[in-house]
């Protein structure tokens, strides 16, 4: 069965990753099996979802790295460096109660994330059948999907702030994602930490002007921000949290 795709991609700090951590905890809890990608370099998708991940594609990408140079342990002289990078991500992949989950993680040194991206599109494509949904959270520039990593995009969810900048670079990713003929299926734009919920009158005169589509928005949350100040996951958060309840709300309005 072909999985359904749901991206999330918006600038950094605009709680995109929050966002997705509750979008993964609504689909296990709804009737499917979950491939979770955090394919921000920056990735903290596992903490705000509770999860200890022990080894990234950026980790293995860096350990072959060293190999190559000498400055690391040689690979195994009887597999390829493609060979290997295939093998290791299985080391990758954190299994949870509802979901799978593999972070693209960061790199330290210089060169080129090619065979680890083409690697992972390879795994995708393998193992995609086995889940009901795959959940991206993406950098802001939407490097991975651009390379073609994953196999279609079904719903494409852009965040932003309460800011007109912040809806200017959500119009700029739409912008992207039409040159890139991406033509997901759904898009639209969720606007978070709003006052009490609603935007003022320039924000919502910039959604117009951006052609964006507004999905819902997310008033600020102190229950998210005392969750995250404790050191608990913030997709756990009470349904009664103001955030979470909202986007309760989007999520009914996608039909998921």
């Amino acid at each position: 069965m072909k999985p359904t795709v749901i991206a999330v991609a918006g600038k950094g700090g605009t709680g995109k990753t929050t966002l997705c951590g509750m979008l993964v905890r609504h689909l296990c809890e709804k009737d499917g099996y979950v491939l979770v990608v955090d394919a921000d370099p920056n990735s903290n998708l596992n903490e705000v979802l509770g999860v200890e991940v022990e080894t990234t594609l950026g980790d293995i990408r860096e350990q072959i790295a060293r190999s190559e140079t000498g400055d690391g342990e040689q690979l195994p002289p009887s597999m390829t460096k493609q060979e290997y990078a295939s093998y290791m991500f299985g080391s990758a992949l954190t299994e949870e109660d509802g979901f799978d989950m593999l972070v693209m993680g960061r790199t330290q040194g210089e060169g080129c994330y090619c065979y680890v991206n083409g690697v992972l599109k390879a795994q995708i494509d393998k193992y995609s059948p086995n889940y009901r949904w795959i959940v991206v959270d993406n950098e802001a520039g939407m490097e991975h999907i651009s390379r073609g990593t994953l196999p279609h995009i079904d719903i494409l969810l852009l965040v932003s702030d309460c800011s007109r900048r912040g809806i200017q670079a959500a119009g700029r990713l739409n912008r992207m994602v039409e040159d890139l003929k991406l033509r997901p299926a759904q898009i639209g734009l969720v606007v978070n930490r709003t006052p009490e919920g609603s935007l003022d009158a320039g924000v919502s005169e910039e959604i117009a002007l951006q052609e964006l589509q507004l999905l819902g928005t997310i008033p600020q949350d102190d229950t998210i921000y005392r969750y995250d100040c404790d050191g608990f996951p913030t997709a756990d958060v009470p349904a009664q949290s103001p955030a979470k309840a909202a986007i309760t709300q989007i999520i009914d309005k996608l039909g998921l």
